[in-house]
């Protein structure tokens, strides 16, 4: 399938390299004003948390409508502490859609309509892909995770890609216990291809295979900080540590989080 349309608002700048000699790819997530688009994507964006499919059913014998069942019951909130997690949630999503179109990994969506309350974060990896290599050479298959921060608002920066970087280093203890939950998540849906996709990723010791190490910050205009992003330490991922640090930047982006949120409540 081709890559939603929102997918062409990426654009590339130039890397910067930390003290430690690290490459950190630096993208613009250039935002418009186009309604087809963000229509398509605030779709997308509400399906994370309750496919379109199953809202009128989990609505029933609630007595509210389609939009009023996502704000109150499924979406965070847009008073405290529900922006914070608009932020962090945003900032997942941006992050898996960009491991998934622009580097050809299946990244697993169920997180967010597993949580219990709206405005709670959910435990373990933020982001894990699988990637099969299609040259058939199995020590290319990939398995790639993400640790995600967001600042999406605020005057004053915070070092949001030392905090991934600090918490991407205990996401091999988790690793194990994600890909369970996948799993276990693709056999309740009688997915029997992403069962054995997972199941494939479950022993590198018998099945060797490539890892990755992500650390993401997704970060407002007006708080990258160039200098910040260079100091950033990686000394906690040994050396040859396959380790991907990647920012993306964009302008006014809390607001452009709740009025998708917005959209994807009033648009269902």
């Amino acid at each position: 399938m081709p890559p939603p349309e929102h997918m062409g608002w990426f654009v590339a700048h130039p890397s910067i390299n930390t003290t430690a000699g690290r490459s950190v790819s630096i993208f613009e997530f250039a935002h418009q004003p186009d309604d087809a688009i963000l229509a398509a994507w605030a779709r997308h964006f509400r399906e994370h948390y309750c496919l379109d499919a199953d809202i009128d059913v989990l609505r029933g014998g609630t007595g509210l409508s389609r939009a009023q069942f996502l704000i109150e019951r499924i979406f965070p909130n847009a008073e405290n502490p529900g922006p914070a997690v608009r932020a962090g949630d945003f900032a997942e999503i941006l992050v898996s859609d960009f491991l998934e179109y622009s580097l050809d990994h299946w990244v697993p969506r169920w997180r967010f309509s597993e949580k219990a309350t709206p405005n709670e974060s959910v435990k373990g990896t933020d982001i894990i892909g699988l990637r099969i290599c299609p040259n058939g050479n199995a020590f290319q298959d990939t398995l790639t995770t993400f640790e995600v921060k967001a600042q999406l608002s605020g005057g004053r920066a915070r070092a949001r890609l030392q905090d991934a970087v600090d918490d991407a280093a205990k996401d091999r203890v988790r690793q194990a216990y994600t890909l369970l939950a996948m799993k276990r998540r693709a056999h309740l849906i009688r997915d029997t291809e992403r069962v054995a996709l997972v199941e494939r990723f479950q022993l590198k010791a018998d099945r060797p295979f490539t890892e990755q190490v992500g650390a993401a910050a997704v970060v407002n205009n007006l708080v990258f900080d160039a200098e910040q992003i260079a100091a950033t330490s990686t000394v906690a991922h040994p050396p040859g540590t396959a380790l991907l640090l990647l920012v993306i930047r964009g302008e006014d982006l809390m607001t452009l989080a709740h009025n998708l949120y917005e959209r994807a409540a009033n648009e269902a």
